[in-house]
Formats: structure tokens, C-alpha cells, sequence
């Protein structure tokens, strides 16, 4: 499939994409006119694939919205069409994004597998809050060790040293929300 190919297809998306996220906040084609300043009929020939997207239409409709333009125009694979499930895996870690938004919270459901490496604790800007889904978490939180068994919950300042990983020989799932800098310091060489 060659790239122009590729393109047409991501910008025959983005009419359905926008749709969507109209129908889903509630928004009448007359508001979104009101609010980004763009007529019904240009709004409503988008949606239905009858005008080309571009970012004269796509910024201040990014904007009226509050999402990034990468996710307007980025359909998703699969799924609840607001939320990119796309696995980032780091050290024996796999995190399933099940947010995504410019800043605040962000949630992840992340898998830890046992690993043989000697715990590492770290210590960034933020909040954490973490629940157990499934497998024992071993929590290491400054000179404290925890284990957490599913459904229970810590929260914690990440300005602690901290460590997490499984209790024993199996998987550990968890919830896991905490700001963009812990994102960062947890994904440090996620890839754009």
C-alpha cells in the first residue's frame, strides 16, 4: 500500500471519527458551528466525507473538542473509538493506555512479568494510584514492602522511591493512573 493510499484512507476516517465524537458529547451541528466558527454545511459535508479534512477545519475542531489533533485524525484499530489500545511494552512490562488526552490523569492497565533483575525504585514528579487486578503485587515504597492482593488499592507520592512488581512466579495486572510525569519516567523511551 503505498503512502498517498495511506493518507486517503486516514483522512476518509476522520468524517466518521468526527461524527462520533459529536454524537458521543452531545453536541449539535449548529453548536459546533457556534463554537469553532465553521458553517453547519462545511461541518456536516465533513462528517459525511463530502469535504477533505485540513487544518484550517481540523485545529479549531481539535480544540472545540479537547483532544489532540493526532487522535482526530488517528482512526483507531480497534475498539471504543475514544481510547488508542496500543501496548507499550518496557522491560518485561506491558502498559495498554486507556486514555489519551493532553495532560492530567492517565490510566493504563499495566502487566508486570516476573523478571529476574534486582528491584530498582524511582522517584518522580506526582501521584500514583494503583489497583490490583489479577497475580500479587510486591510494592517497595521507600524503606516499606507491601504485597497486595487483588482488589486492593495504594495510592502514593512518587517523590517516594518505589517499586512495583510481582509477589511471586506469576503475572501481576493492575490499574494504574498517575500524571504525565509519571507516565514519562514509566515509558521513558516511548516512541512517538
Amino acid at each position: 500500500m503505498g503512502h498517498m493510499d495511506e493518507l486517503t484512507d486516514v483522512l476518509a476516517a476522520v468524517g466518521p471519527r468526527l461524527r462520533d465524537l459529536r454524537h458521543e458529547r452531545g453536541i449539535t451541528l449548529a453548536a459546533l458551528a457556534e463554537t469553532t466558527g465553521i458553517s453547519e454545511s462545511t461541518l456536516s459535508r465533513l462528517e459525511s466525507g463530502g469535504r477533505k479534512p485540513n487544518l484550517e477545519l481540523l485545529l479549531p475542531l481539535a480544540r472545540a473538542y479537547g483532544v489532540p489533533l493526532d487522535e482526530l485524525v488517528g482512526a483507531p484499530q480497534t475498539g471504543d473509538p475514544r481510547v488508542h489500545l496500543r501496548p507499550v511494552t518496557r522491560g518485561g512490562m506491558t502498559y495498554v493506555p486507556l486514555t489519551r488526552r493532553a495532560g492530567g490523569l492517565h490510566a493504563h492497565k499495566l502487566v508486570i512479568n516476573p523478571s529476574a533483575g534486582e528491584p530498582t525504585p524511582q522517584t518522580h514528579e506526582g501521584y500514583e494510584w494503583v489497583y490490583v487486578l489479577n497475580g500479587r503485587l510486591r510494592l517497595l515504597l521507600g524503606d516499606r514492602a507491601l504485597t497486595l492482593a487483588p482488589g486492593e488499592v495504594a495510592e502514593f507520592d512518587t517523590h517516594v522511591p518505589h517499586w512495583l512488581g510481582p509477589d511471586d512466579d506469576q503475572p501481576v495486572e493492575l490499574l494504574i493512573i498517575f500524571g504525565q510525569q509519571g507516565e514519562r519516567a514509566h515509558l521513558r523511551a516511548r516512541p512517538r
